[in-house]
């Protein structure tokens, strides 16, 4: 029997449409899943949808529907966004559904039943947009410290879940267990922001709107976000229901991928709630960053940045877009997308590289063997070379994927690929071929070549859906699914046919001076005196910098503004060493909004110009005193 293996995705909250950063997730998460696949593991991969709450409720009678009408159209969406990106999720689970509605129906009365929620009333401030309620102190300005909007008072008769009462055990749990927590930044934030200091008692039930699951013995109350939410990783396996054959079989769940902005909740909130339906926790939660634009930008329809990911897909193809989700961004930290770092990873990694490789081979089989894939009769330095180059690569493909390192285990995948490609360089087979002495030597290049192609196709599956198999076609061999084939040089049986094909990934050209259609003329949008006079520029003194655990792109600096100092964050650890900024003045604008960047808030902002490779801060004459108005 073979081992099993159970992953989740966050469910998403279908208040809009997904952008290419909510497909970051679900790529990985699928990527990993089919990994697992190949190395014979039973999986299951479960995505779906959290359809409740005041915010679709207003949504939907503003656009003049019924709540489920109106997640109806948005989920199916979703749906179709997910079999366009090639996801191979074995369950999609939505909370409207009977089969998740009956059963978090019964774990809200279990867990009344034995104490663990209790009736009271709730006072506080509540963001609607992030459904979450926040204390005076936890508040920005007065207003949500997680998206900044108005919040507003609300006081009501609710339900409330004893998350107090579990806090030490799960204290205790996280420290016995450090690969409960992923990275390990986010471990550390969870215990030293909120769990040390304390837990209060979680609201799991609200009166002021209807769109939500009835509490059965309590109906006025309906179920509230987080128990209703997160039960789904447990209700979709039949959990407490009359066929539990799944729930048995792969709970606990080996591991929850979440965005980083959730991870609080699935490694508190969850956990308690496991513990007080004496169940065992998931093996692992992993909190991945975000995927952001332009050095920084949110993606969105609000930041006017928004495209529809099947748009990349049809501009690019399918597999470009999972490469490059993939390959360029460090999983666990934030990543950059820009569409021109797309084409560039498209013409340097698959069109160059990969889709290069595999044309020459092929072409060179046809033209010199006939299209007949020779025996392999001798052996030389560059093939020895080679081999161990593969053997040593399938190796770190599989240590970094177990560690979730996936840009890494693409980039071990690469470097058998440019291993190959120098392989050609070194034997140069078009010189072999002027000598017919030397017929067994480009035979056996031939042979090593296109070996090397078929064990690449095998261990690109995980990651490129199309590609593979469009591999294998050219290489005249039946798809091989099976992992451990990777591991073998030599199965490739000689005689085999090949047939060139279409460019695996055809070049992706910048359209001619002439040919660019002339861009429509933006009239500039004019601000007054009033306008500016409302953002205080100040000059700062740099007192402290250092690189913010976990990411590749903060720095976090203490800065001097002559009357007060001021914690900063800014995205430029990429152009700068920290010990190059201390003592320097730079400009900062001191009235900013704070907000937080991976839970650590930032008072202000510090000015830079350039774009790409060059970002330069503003540097201040030595002699301007901190604190200084720059006007």
């Amino acid at each position: 029997m073979s081992e099993k293996y159970y992953i989740t995705t966050p469910i998403y909250y279908p208040s809009g449409s997904l952008h290419i950063g909510h497909c970051y997730c679900t790529v990985a998460a699928d990527s990993i899943a089919r990994y697992k696949r190949l190395k014979g593991y039973d999986v299951h991969f479960l995505t779906g949808t959290d359809e409740h709450g005041q915010k679709i409720e207003e949504k939907a009678k503003a656009a003049g529907v019924t709540p489920q009408e109106y997640v109806n159209n948005i989920v199916s969406g979703i749906k179709d966004l997910w079999k366009s990106l090639d996801i191979s999720n074995d369950d999609f689970i939505r909370t409207t559904e009977e089969r998740h509605t009956v059963i978090v129906q019964k774990i809200f009365k279990k867990l009344y039943d034995q104490g663990d929620i209790y009736k009271g009333e709730y006072e506080g401030k509540y963001c609607t947009p992030c459904e979450s309620f926040w204390t005076e102190s936890q508040l920005v300005d007065g207003k949500c410290p997680d998206c900044g909007r108005e919040v507003k008072l609300v006081k009501e008769e609710s339900y409330f879940f004893k998350l107090s009462k579990y806090q030490d055990r799960l204290i205790k749990y996280i420290e016995e267990h450090p690969e409960f927590i992923q990275p390990e930044s986010r471990k550390n934030e969870m215990l030293n922001n909120f769990l040390r200091p304390g837990l209060e008692d979680l609201c799991v039930s609200r009166t002021s709107f209807n769109w939500g699951i009835p509490v059965t013995f309590d109906p006025k109350h309906v179920v509230y976000v987080w128990l209703d939410a997160l039960t789904n990783y447990i209700t979709a396996l039949g959990y407490l229901s009359d066929d539990e054959t799944k729930f048995k079989k792969y709970w606990p769940a080996d591991l929850h991928l979440v965005g980083k902005e959730i991870v609080r909740f699935h490694t508190i909130i969850w956990p308690i709630m496991l513990m007080a339906l004496d169940l065992p926790l998931p093996k692992q939660v992993f909190g991945h960053g975000w995927l952001v634009i332009n050095g920084g930008q949110k993606i969105g329809k609000s930041f006017g940045n928004y495209v529809p990911p099947e748009e990349y897909i049809n501009r690019y193809s399918l597999d470009a877009v999972r490469y490059f989700l993939l390959r360029e961004v460090p999983f666990g930290s934030d990543g950059n997308f820009t569409e021109e770092a797309l084409v560039a990873r498209t013409n340097s990694d698959l069109a160059n590289d990969l889709g290069n490789l595999l044309s020459r081979t092929v072409a060179m089989i046809e033209k010199y063997f006939g299209g007949v894939v020779p025996e392999a009769k001798t052996s030389d330095k560059f093939a020895d070379d080679l081999k161990e180059t593969i053997k040593k690569s399938v190796v770190e493909v599989e240590s970094y994927m177990d560690k979730l390192e996936i840009g890494k285990s693409l980039e071990a995948v690469w470097n058998i690929i440019g291993r190959a490609n120098k392989y050609i360089d070194e034997t140069m087979p078009w010189v072999l071929a002027k000598d017919e002495a030397k017929k067994d030597e480009l035979g056996t290049v031939m042979y090593n070549l296109a070996e090397t192609l078929r064990i690449v196709s095998i261990l690109l599956r995980p990651y490129l859906t199309r590609t593979p198999d469009k591999m294998c076609e050219q290489l005249g061999i039946d798809k091989d699914t099976v992992w451990d084939n990777a591991k073998t040089f030599g199965l490739l049986k000689p005689g085999t046919v090949v047939k060139k094909g279409d460019n695996l990934f055809p070049r992706i050209e910048k359209p001619k001076e002439e040919e660019k259609k002339e861009e429509p003329k933006v009239e500039k949008e004019y601000i007054t005196i009033d306008d500016f006079s409302k953002v205080h520029l100040k000059v700062g003194k740099v007192l402290s910098c250092e690189a913010v655990e976990g990411s590749n792109k903060l720095l976090k600096f203490k800065i001097s503004l002559g009357s007060e100092e001021r914690q900063i964050l800014s995205g430029i650890q990429k152009y700068y060493k920290p010990e190059e900024l201390i003592g320097k003045k730079l400009v900062i604008v001191e009235n900013l909004k704070p907000a937080k960047l991976m839970g650590i808030e930032s008072q202000g902002m510090i000015l830079s110009a350039g774009g790409g490779d060059i970002v330069k801060v503003l540097i201040v004459d030595d002699n301007v005193p901190e604190g200084s108005e720059v006007c």
